[in-house]
């Protein structure tokens, strides 16, 4: 169905997207963001998925940005068509009830890097590069990295990222909290793979819960979050799941969870 993206189940409850423009380094052009779009809006909704991994193809790119040579050439009017698709691809990302991990392997840069950033979990390959080098084009990072990353990492930091245009390493992006974990480049896979395994096990309906209440709590004043906490805590005990889970625990055995 798609040229510039695939996606498939590879192991029981768990999808991975990926994008698939190795040649390129995957940056993701007008075609590949509609091909997001198209893939979330008529897949993914309906998928019964408990997580979803996010990669680029081969080992040297997660995704190297947006297309600069297509850039070049648009009209502001087009620019905006690419920048609506792209924040309204990464929102949707961002807002999934399932969790979203990011397996970085390699560049993850401009827009690549607001993906990651959109992403639930970050973990990245030892040979990862992060950064924002918008400015070095005369832009600056507008899919929601110049807000979302401020809420990941603090203005200052970001301000030096996107201000100086210069990438950082995955060890440093893993000291300033830009990525949640790094390992060797032959690992990051299978490290992904594992984590998503973990998540599968856990009641769905627990981490969707968990997930909005972290999401929309960190835009709301603390009182105001919390009292949110407290009601869909409540509302997530009145809940087969949380039944089967105490019920195992309990009888000192597995959970079998139905997300209801």
């Amino acid at each position: 169905m798609y040229e510039n993206i695939s996606y498939e189940i590879v192991k029981e409850g768990v999808g991975l997207l990926k994008i698939n423009r190795e040649k390129v380094l995957n940056v993701m052009s007008l075609e590949t963001v509609k091909e997001i779009k198209s893939l979330i809006e008529s897949k993914l909704q309906k998928e019964d998925i408990k997580a979803l991994i996010v990669t680029g193809a081969g080992s040297k790119a997660f995704v190297a940005g947006a297309d600069i040579k297509q850039m070049k050439e648009m009209s502001r009017p087009e620019f905006r068509d690419y920048c609506e698709i792209s924040h309204g691809n990464l929102n949707k990302l961002q807002d999934m009830e399932i969790p979203v991990i990011a397996a970085v392997n390699g560049y993850a840069l401009g827009g690549g890097c607001e993906l990651a950033v959109a992403c639930d979990i970050r973990i990245a390959s030892d040979n990862a590069k992060l950064g924002f080098p918008e400015v070095k084009l005369g832009i600056f990072p507008c899919w929601g990295g110049s807000q979302r990353t401020s809420r990941l990492i603090g203005p200052g930091k970001l301000k030096e990222l996107i201000f100086t245009g210069e990438m950082v390493d995955a060890e440093e992006a893993l000291k300033i909290g830009l990525v949640d974990k790094v390992v060797k480049q032959e690992d990051l896979m299978n490290e992904v793979f594992s984590m998503a395994e973990k998540i599968c096990l856990n009641s769905s309906l627990a981490i969707g819960f968990a997930k909005e209440v972290i999401n929309s709590g960190s835009e709301m004043e603390l009182k105001e979050a919390l009292r949110m906490e407290l009601n869909q805590g409540v509302e997530c005990f009145d809940s087969e799941d949380r039944v089967e889970g105490m019920s195992a625990f309990l009888e000192k055995r597995e959970a079998n969870f139905s997300g209801k």
